[in-house]
């Protein structure tokens, strides 16, 4: 074979520091609180109809737009929570989980040259889709604010260029853990308002909040749902990350673009899981209720061992992670501290920098995972206090 290379949407695409984290867990049997992998239980009946499913023959494609009980349910999941009303057929789309779902509107609303804006530091995939659409990412740093973080709506403002197509809102926040208040939601729509902008906003933790800030969506205020994707997926909900089964609603004519991507991807995936899915997504108030109070113990019990061990905790109000300062240890440098502290505490976390895409990236910021089982976070906890 000749010479050859990668195109450049892929070149300098390696492996990550998600993967050399997750190797060095394996290699040294820390305990892994870099992956936002669960450890908990799923729901019994979820499960027991999946099974069903797959012994009754539902194991071939679905319709490309999803399996349509599961579009009824999720509309009527909409409705319920946040008052939008979406027609299951046309407003509603079933995506191969949420990654999908963004890297299709991403291909679908950029050509190259374009420019995405995401508050900084944001999920991997969504530069990622940016590049791969031809488009640019460009990172609007969040502040820190005390013990968490907060909109610079002046930094926004300053942000958007005339290349602006898209604005990728992720809330509630990964990695921060943040859940953007109202005030903030009103800023954010009032730039995308006034310059004409796509909203894809990630919805996927919308379950998991756990403090007093509750979760709002951004379609549902003036002027914002005919312009707004709202994406969401079962795998954080449910516990169920490898059936990656997620979806898009919106108006029809930004839907059908991202479905017209979407059918070249995947097609179309996950039948059994759609169908079971379906029935479970209208009791999912009360499955997600016990499953925050086992998050939020899970989170506090971290907390309050990390400030045991030295380090410094951000507040997390939603989803899984919690931020760190290792300052308190001598590092400055959160990628030498994770490359170390599997050998120092038998414990894996991941630097935040690999989430920046700015140069201005705090160094000293760590995340750590608190979706384990109850003994793993005590675990890890007692090997950090004692290798302080």
């Amino acid at each position: 074979m000749g010479e050859w290379s990668p195109a450049a949407r892929v070149r300098g695409v390696g492996t990550s520091i998600f993967t050399e984290m997750t190797e060095l867990a394996r290699r040294t049997g820390a305990v892994n609180l870099g992956q936002g992998v669960p450890e908990l239980a799923s729901p019994a009946t979820l499960l027991k109809d999946v099974a069903e499913a797959v012994l009754a023959g539902n194991n071939q494609y679905p319709p490309a737009t999803g399996f349509p009980a599961l579009r009824t349910a999720v509309a009527e999941h909409q409705l319920r929570r946040y008052g939008l009303d979406y027609r299951p057929d046309g407003e509603v789309l079933v995506t191969t989980g949420a990654t999908e779902a963004i890297a299709a509107a991403l291909l679908a609303f950029c050509d190259p040259g374009d420019e995405v804006l995401a508050f900084d530091p944001c999920y991997d995939a969504y530069p990622a889709a940016a590049r791969l659409s031809g488009a640019t990412l460009v990172g609007v740093p969040l502040e820190a604010d005390g013990d968490g973080f907060v909109l610079n709506a002046d930094a926004l403002r300053a942000a958007v260029t005339p290349r602006t197509r898209v604005l990728v809102l992720n809330t509630p926040h990964n990695p921060m853990g943040k859940v953007f208040t109202a005030a903030e939601l009103d800023a954010i729509a009032d730039v995308c308002r006034e310059h004409s902008l796509i909203v894809v906003t990630d919805e996927v933790y919308e379950h998991l909040v756990y403090d007093e800030t509750p979760h709002r969506t951004i379609a549902a205020l003036p002027g914002m749902r005919e312009r707004t994707l709202i994406i969401s997926s079962a795998g954080k909900t449910f516990n169920v990350t490898g059936w990656k089964i997620g979806w898009i609603c919106g108006p029809a004519p930004l839907v059908a673009a991202a479905g017209s991507v979407k059918q070249f991807l995947t097609y179309a995936s996950g039948t059994p899981y759609q169908e079971a899915l379906a029935r479970m997504l209208g009791s999912v108030e009360e499955w997600a209720a016990e499953l925050r109070g086992t998050l939020r113990t899970n989170r506090d019990l971290l907390s309050d061992g990390l400030k045991q061990a030295g380090l410094r905790p951000y507040r997390a109000e939603a989803g899984y992670f919690l931020q760190a300062d290792v300052r308190p240890w001598g590092y400055t440098d959160g990628v030498t501290f994770c490359r170390e502290l599997p050998e120092r505490a038998g414990v894996v976390a991941i630097p935040t920098s690999a989430f920046y895409q700015g140069q201005d990236a705090p160094s000293w910021l760590v995340r750590f995972s608190f979706c384990k089982r109850e003994e793993s976070v005590r675990t890890a906890v007692e090997q950090l206090v004692r290798a302080r």
